[in-house]
């Protein structure tokens, strides 16, 4: 079975109960995608687990503040889309569901998938401000000045990857004010 982003980005947007438009909304994963295959690419993580992490990492968060088991909670929601909208091997799933989980709250890891995926989420700070700090980070490419400095200007400039409507079959919303 192939991933459906398609299928489950559409299911995150449809269960989202917060503003499309926010700081971990669907702007933000789409950032967290490209950052992640960027760094996937370079650290040899597995690329389907940094893309599904993307989507799921941030899909049940119920605030835009302090939500410490928004990680957990994504990752139960993949657990029910697992098998119906995409498949992974145990192993997999496994990376996929302690990424999401640990996002928030732990620092560093030794397997080079999960690090890539906090990597890549973190190296999206500039969305609400915070500059990342590469002793935050885990593989060598997102250390790397360029890499920083690439994602961080493309978080704090509110860049919305033109591909969202075609990969993932949702629109983004419009709004007005600029950044949420």
């Amino acid at each position: 079975m192939a991933i459906d982003m398609r299928g489950i980005a559409r299911q995150i947007v449809r269960d989202y109960d917060l503003p499309l438009t926010g700081c971990h909304g669907l702007a933000h994963w789409a950032r967290v995608y490209d950052i992640g295959q960027r760094l996937a690419e370079a650290s040899g993580a597995d690329k389907e687990v940094v893309a599904l992490f993307s989507l799921f990492h941030d899909s049940k968060r119920q605030n835009e503040g302090h939500d410490p088991d928004h990680g957990q909670r994504g990752a139960e929601f993949a657990k029910q889309l697992r098998g119906d909208l995409f498949e992974l091997s145990d192993s997999q799933f496994a990376q996929l569901f302690e990424a999401c989980c640990g996002h928030t709250h732990c620092r560093h890891h030794a397997d080079v998938t999960i690090g890539t995926c906090w990597d890549s989420d973190r190296l999206d700070l500039g969305r609400v401000g915070m500059q990342p700090d590469p002793y935050y980070l885990n593989t060598d490419e997102a250390k790397r000045k360029e890499t920083i400095d690439w994602a961080h200007g493309r978080a704090t400039f509110y860049v919305v990857p033109e591909w969202i409507a075609e990969r993932w079959g949702v629109e983004f919303p419009a709004f007005a004010g600029g950044r949420h």
